[in-house]
């Protein structure tokens, strides 16, 4: 071993080693078997590293040569500025779930909090493209998965995504996001907030890729197996047949996790993902209770009460006092759109007397409106 290789810690190495092309979780496993610690996969020679399985003549040159291509000095520069900190898989915060899989990420780079209670954590992810509906699944899923202490993962992305980790957040949950660039990046950009939220709120926003590191296509498969091995399953809500959802789905059932899928419409070609995997034997989910029914040996009691009560499936509920011109309101509303005209006609009031209670409605957070005066019940908080 060299001296400079002999002064590296193990976790700096493990950074390099992360930075150069063509190791891979997989490789590195190899790697440490025949050298035991990633300084000494450094100062390897070319041959050395060759008589390792797996590890060819490319690899081994982009070993050898690893201090021509990684700038080790800006990484920990950027990583110490940033307040960010690196967890490799010899600390015992590494996740405990996905320690379990095939091909662990070499290290994360983490913004935020990990935490023993993320080893029940359940993936929630979904299309970009989306409708209310599958919106408010994910968040009432997220919503009663947080409330009864189950850490929401999901992907940061537009969407679903982005409605877990609402839902999660508004539960006063725990929600962690992994990401597909480095983590001076947020994409996309509008999830700035978001992602600052889940941070000052004890969660967490992870990836595995260096800094600087831009979204990529190719990048979000290998971001979705740290989604779906970090969780005990993954639920799909709402996804096309060609959704990047279904390539979690698919990884987590390798991984030998559960899935679950949210049904939707038959005639919705953003549902016909999620109905497809459910034919293929996914477990029809219509709330959290589904989901947590196949985990329950690892809730308390309590937990399980908890989701029943959020979920309206038994337990119970602090009793909420509506006026009769409330409940003649909410008669009228379901979770389809209705327009304020229609409720109106139908429960026979006055339109400022409509006006005014749905606002009172809204106040007491059971009812949503959208842009058109279309007015839905809030599923995150009501059957």
């Amino acid at each position: 071993m060299s001296v400079v290789e002999a002064r590296m810690t193990s976790r700096e190495a493990y950074i390099a080693l992360n930075m150069v092309d063509g190791v891979g979780p997989i490789r590195l496993r190899a790697l440490l078997d025949r050298f035991n610690e990633p300084q000494a996969i450094l100062s390897a020679t070319k041959a050395d590293l060759m008589q390792v399985e797996g590890v060819g003549e490319e690899v081994a040159r982009s070993i050898t040569s690893w201090r021509e291509k990684v700038d080790l000095d800006e990484e920990l520069g950027r990583i110490e500025k940033a307040v960010v900190r690196v967890v490799t898989r010899d600390d015992p915060e590494y996740p405990k779930n996905l320690r379990e899989v095939y091909d662990p990420p070499i290290i994360l780079y983490v913004r935020g909090t990990l935490s023993e209670r993320d080893a029940l954590a359940i993936a929630v992810v979904g299309s970009r493209r989306t409708t209310l509906y599958g919106q408010d699944m994910a968040r009432k899923l997220a919503y009663q998965l947080g409330r009864v202490g189950v850490t929401v993962v999901s992907g940061l992305a537009r969407g679903i995504d982005t409605a877990a980790h609402n839902g999660a957040l508004q539960a006063k949950g725990r929600t962690v996001a992994v990401i597909g660039c480095g983590i001076d990046i947020v994409y996309p950009a509008e999830n700035e907030k978001l992602a600052n939220e889940i941070v000052e709120k004890g969660g967490a926003v992870v990836t595995e890729f260096p800094f600087g590191v831009k979204p990529d296509r190719q990048n979000f498969p290998m971001r979705n197996r740290i989604i779906s091995g970090w969780s005990l399953g993954t639920v799909v809500v709402e996804a096309n047949l060609k959704s990047g959802a279904l390539i979690t789905a698919n990884q987590a059932a390798e991984q030998g996790r559960q899935v679950f899928a949210v049904p939707g419409r038959a005639d919705s070609i953003l549902s016909r993902g999620t109905n497809k995997l459910i034919k293929d034997g996914a477990k029809l989910t219509e709330d959290a209770e589904d989901i947590l029914g196949e985990f329950e040996y690892l809730l308390p009691k309590r937990a399980t009460e908890q989701v029943e009560a959020a979920s309206g499936g038994g337990g119970t509920k602090p009793a909420l006092v509506l006026s009769d011109m409330e409940e003649k309101v909410m008669a009228q509303l379901g979770r389809e759109e209705t327009a304020i005209d229609d409720i109106i006609r139908a429960s026979g009031l006055t339109t400022a007397c409509v006006s005014a209670t749905l606002l009172s409605l809204e106040m007491k957070r059971l009812v949503r409106q959208l842009p058109g005066k279309l007015y839905v019940r809030n599923s995150i908080f009501q059957p």
